[in-house]
């Protein structure tokens, strides 16, 4: 009993021209021999089949002939006299005449290049019967397919393909606002973002000039010659699109998309919003950056923009920070200055600070407190110095008598 091809390429017997070559295109691209290199034999064995399959039932002529009298029919074994094909044609008849038939499978890997540009999208060195595909660094011929033999990357400029994967878009920076509090206890802040995301229904809109490619097995991409970019379409799969490295460049033939060549077709994208979530660690400086991968808006061939906060520390009303230390400026008389003074500080989780000072204070006398400062951030446990300064009030004018006095106890 002869091959079914039907059963080969998964469809039934009422498949349109469309079919077929979905189901072509999803089994070439799974069993291609340079995709299965640990289970090669079967892979050409099963390659070979299915590219029989689809050159058989994609032939109208060869297709009647095989539904009528099946494989062995389609490769010259003469059926009886009085057999005749569908609608009354006869497509046999003994001896070596005009209207004798006969079928002689083409290479596959021919076949595969045709449908799809080269027979080699997985970096081999070609599938069944020899003949060496060349993947996108190897060279990007489409050589006997729907673009003929010309390199149609040549319009680039250079003669050299694009790049094999999306890029990474760049960063998208935002200040994050923190008061000193918040960098001292630590605390959790919910950052509220809008973005733009792949729709997950592959839906498309036309723009310009452009010609399709394919990624992998039903993940369709369309080359914008004008911008040298590409964006993503979808042929049958519902799903969203994931970020190939690797992107198989090839001619799509379908029915489906044959309208679509010398268009573009570019990615819908849907407004979405999402609450991150953004955890403050005691002791956190300005510029500290909290990154989110990947969180920027989805757009064809590049891989999402991360998300980049960047700590910016409030001013203080009280306060100053230098590094891991806190700063803390009191104003005081001159008297205040040279007879003493205690300070009371209000510290950032609400203690209450009381620091006599019997030196006398000059300009640039300067009070230490030890681990009253900010926490350290790789060891909250440790904390830096309170360093109090003091900001003097000098009289504006003496009386002669106030300068006396003033002489006379600091001459004493």
């Amino acid at each position: 009993m002869g091959a079914d091809y039907y059963k080969i390429l998964q469809v039934d017997k009422n498949a349109k021209d469309e079919d077929l070559k979905k189901a072509y295109r999803k089994l070439a691209m799974k069993w291609h021999p340079d995709k299965n290199p640990t289970n090669k034999k079967d892979a050409e064995a099963k390659f070979k089949q299915i590219s029989e399959a689809y050159e058989v039932l994609s032939d109208p002529q060869k297709r009647a002939v095989y539904d009528q009298y099946g494989e062995e029919g389609l490769k010259g074994q003469v059926p009886p006299q009085d057999a005749g094909g569908p609608s009354g044609a006869t497509f046999f008849q003994t001896g070596d005449g005009p209207n004798v038939f006969r079928f002689n499978p083409r290479n596959a890997n021919d076949i595969f290049a045709e449908f799809f540009g080269f027979s080699s999208p997985f970096g081999g060195m070609g599938g069944p019967g020899g003949g060496g595909g060349s993947g996108m660094r190897g060279g990007s011929r489409f050589s006997g397919g729907m673009f003929g033999g010309d390199d149609i990357f040549s319009s680039f400029g250079d003669g050299r393909p694009m790049s094999s994967g999306p890029r990474k878009a760049p960063p998208i920076k935002n200040q994050l606002p923190c008061s000193l509090e918040d960098l001292y206890k630590g605390t959790t802040k919910k950052m509220k973002i809008s973005r733009e995301i792949a729709d997950a229904s592959g839906s498309l809109y036309e723009s310009q000039a452009a010609f399709l490619y394919e990624c992998e097995l039903d993940h369709i991409h369309v080359l914008d010659w004008s911008t040298r970019s590409s964006t993503l379409a979808n042929s049958d799969a519902p799903h969203r699109f994931p970020s190939h490295a690797n992107m198989l460049f090839h001619a799509v033939m379908a029915p489906t998309w044959s309208t679509t060549v010398g268009k573009d077709f570019h990615m819908k994208t849907l407004p979405v919003e999402e609450i991150l979530t953004i955890d403050i660690k005691p002791g956190w400086k300005k510029g500290t950056k909290i990154t989110f991968p990947e969180k920027g808006n989805e757009q064809p061939n590049f891989i999402p923009a991360d998300l980049i906060f960047i700590v910016d520390e409030k001013r203080h009303g009280t306060f100053t920070r230098d590094g891991n230390d806190l700063v803390f400026t009191q104003k005081i008389s001159l008297a205040e200055a040279l007879t003493g003074y205690t300070v009371h500080i209000t510290t950032l989780d609400g203690r209450k600070l009381s620091i006599p000072i019997n030196n006398v204070i000059h300009p640039k006398y300067e009070e230490v407190v030890p681990r009253e400062g900010m926490p350290l951030p790789k060891d909250p446990s440790s904390r830096g110095n309170l360093r109090i300064k003091f900001d003097i009030k000098f009289p504006s004018r003496l009386t002669a008598e106030q300068k006396t006095g003033i002489k006379r106890l600091l001459t004493a």
